[in-house]
């Protein structure tokens, strides 16, 4: 199975802002259709959504059949208010607003829960993150109510301590994971986590001219580094471009994907993407 285990619809690998202003009034078909044909094209038959508060995954998920792509959402992802996420997701301000946007979720018919629980990388800045993590003890919580309430999680997590603390709660999948440690790497691996590394959106910066390519370097060299080693650790590996985010065009940015697993697992890279992408069909 050809499988995208992250993309964004509502996004365009151009300029966020500009790719989001299009949907704003409500999803467009002509772009939505536009990208299904592309990963139809290109043999893809599963793709699993990061979400949007503008219906456009959603959308998408109605339509893809039609191009005999099975879609997953979580409609939107979920955030805590002044913290990473805000731009695309829905955010709470005390946990005990969160149990409403899981029955959200749930009235909308989301296929799972998607939480951002840290912040993004710096490009520009070889090890440092924006956005402060959540605390780990509410990543547990959030993680322990979406499991309570039936659905399984996706986390946004950049950073050792925050991977330790997801995976250490069951979340069943981790996305982008930047500046991992053997202990985050044990972690993920013990508690049978897929781990959607989401190489595409450092490998597809390389000489883009966007940002120091001295960093970007280090920071692709640390995420292959350890992907190679979680695979030997037998470790679930899942393709994920993160399609729609910059550099990375939907459809050809997903065929990057598997170009820089190839590149870091060699002759391994299909078996090990193989057994990750069915972990992610089962569970999500």
């Amino acid at each position: 199975m050809k499988a995208d285990c992250h993309i964004h619809m509502v996004l365009d690998g151009v300029w966020y802002k500009d790719a989001i202003a299009a949907h704003k009034d409500h999803p467009r078909d002509d772009l939505i259709h536009t990208a299904l044909r592309q990963y139809q094209a290109l043999g893809y038959t599963y793709l699993r959504d990061g979400g949007d508060r503008w219906g456009v995954g959603v959308r998408a998920r109605e339509l893809a059949g039609d191009y005999g792509i099975t879609y997953r959402s979580p409609i939107f992802p979920i955030c805590k208010l002044g913290h990473y996420g805000g731009f695309i997701g829905k955010s709470y301000e005390s946990i005990r607003q969160y149990p409403a946007l899981l029955q959200e979720v749930r009235r909308q018919g989301g296929n799972f829960v998607k939480i951002m629980i840290s912040g993004l990388m710096d490009f520009d800045r070889y090890g440092v993150l924006k956005y402060d993590p959540l605390d780990p003890a509410e990543i547990r919580e959030l993680i322990h109510i979406a499991h309570e309430e039936g659905f399984t999680v996706m986390a946004h997590a950049n950073g050792a301590q925050t991977v330790i603390a997801a995976s250490q709660a069951g979340v069943e999948s981790i996305e982008h994971g930047a500046y991992l440690n053997q202990e985050a790497l044990c972690a993920m691996a013990e508690n049978q986590v897929i781990w959607v590394p989401t190489l595409s959106t450092i490998g597809n910066l390389r000489g883009e001219g966007r940002f120091r390519d001295d960093a970007v370097m280090a920071i692709f060299d640390s995420a292959t580094g350890n992907v190679a080693a979680f695979a030997a650790m037998g470790g679930l590996l899942a393709p994920g471009s993160d399609a729609g985010a910059y550099a990375v065009p939907h459809g050809a940015g997903s065929e990057t994907e598997y170009a820089h697993f190839r590149s870091c697992l060699g002759e391994d890279s299909d078996s090990v993407l193989a057994r990750g992408t069915a972990a992610i069909v089962a569970r999500f």
